[in-house]
């Protein structure tokens, strides 16, 4: 595995049903479904040894997108404290917030409480996002988006820490003086950083705890990857990173009913060692999705892929 990068298990992680419904993803039944659904699904991964659940981020989606995008986006922070309620153990992911729509003190004060209140579990994923008319909506500068999240890391960096009055000094942000509790009960919060353009994998190189690649396939993972660690060797930076990869859709078994040309789908071993290829490109993190037709079926695949292809993917 290359020098930088986090050594270790496989772990996997999923993004929510419900919370989002792009029609890119979303299945249909999720288009009834509602908090009760979001809970059973939560838990069931709790129990399964998901190493996070994940909630996306948008405020508000344009006419001209919304055939695509869908206009259902639940709110990251207000979803993961509401299953943090109800879950024990798993890890809370926003994939990913969008920072740069909201001011850094505001969104810590968020994502503080979030880690707070769920006894440390939060990672704190940001991305650039790509919705002009959501950064005209509330005032956010959408050209200059990507020079805004980078002092937004840098700000969030401040701002959860364990300083009761955090400092910060940039060209956008600037505070002192100004108290915030709680404060995060981890140490350092982990932000990973998404998207796969040159300056997303710039800025998860030089300022991430975690990459988050969106739309990579396996075939252009391995060159982004040794990019990262290029980067982050040329910028001093020591700390190992976590590298995620988004694996195709999945379906323990065999289906008996069409889940779509992609989809990986048999048996147990079949699909842990199709994953585990993953892993030998220096991936520390799959994040795993799986058609189904009901909330029914979603649970009983996540039981099964923890049970019987999980167990299989550090072997």
């Amino acid at each position: 595995m290359p020098q930088g990068l986090v050594r270790g298990r496989l772990l996997y992680g999923m993004q929510l049903p419900v919370q989002s419904q792009s029609s890119i993803f979303a299945e249909s039944w999720e288009a009834g479904a509602g908090p009760d659904d979001l809970v059973e699904i939560a838990q069931a991964a709790d129990r399964s040894g998901f190493d996070y659940v994940a909630n996306c981020d948008h405020v508000a989606i344009p006419e001209r997108l919304a055939a695509a995008m869908g206009t259902t986006w639940y709110d990251p922070v207000a979803t993961l404290s509401f299953l943090a309620a109800v879950t024990g153990r798993v890890r809370l992911l926003s994939h990913v917030a969008v920072v740069g729509l909201r001011h850094p003190l505001v969104t810590a004060k968020q994502y503080a409480t979030l880690d707070r209140l769920s006894g440390g579990r939060l990672i704190l994923g940001v991305g650039a996002g790509h919705v002009a008319e959501e950064f005209a909506a509330v005032g956010a500068d959408f050209a200059g988006r990507g020079a805004v999240l980078d002092e937004s890391i840098d700000a969030l960096r401040a701002a959860l820490g364990q300083e009761e009055y955090p400092e910060h000094r940039g060209e956008r942000y600037a505070f002192s003086g100004l108290g915030q509790l709680p404060r995060p009960v981890q140490e350092r919060v982990p932000v990973w950083v998404g998207g796969s353009s040159p300056a997303a994998v710039r800025r998860a190189a030089t300022r991430g705890d975690g990459w988050l690649p969106q739309g990579d396939t396996r075939d252009r993972l391995p060159a982004q990857i040794a990019r990262l660690r290029r980067l982050r060797e040329a910028a001093g930076v020591s700390e190992p990173i976590t590298v995620g990869a988004i694996t195709e859709p999945l379906y323990v078994g065999e289906p008996g009913w069409d889940v779509g040309r992609r989809t990986l789908s048999g048996k147990p071993e079949a699909l842990a060692e199709s994953l585990r290829a993953y892993a030998a490109m220096g991936v520390g993190q799959i994040q795993v999705r799986f058609r189904s037709r009901s909330r029914g079926e979603l649970v009983e695949q996540i039981a099964a892929f923890g049970a019987d292809v999980a167990p299989q993917l550090n072997g």
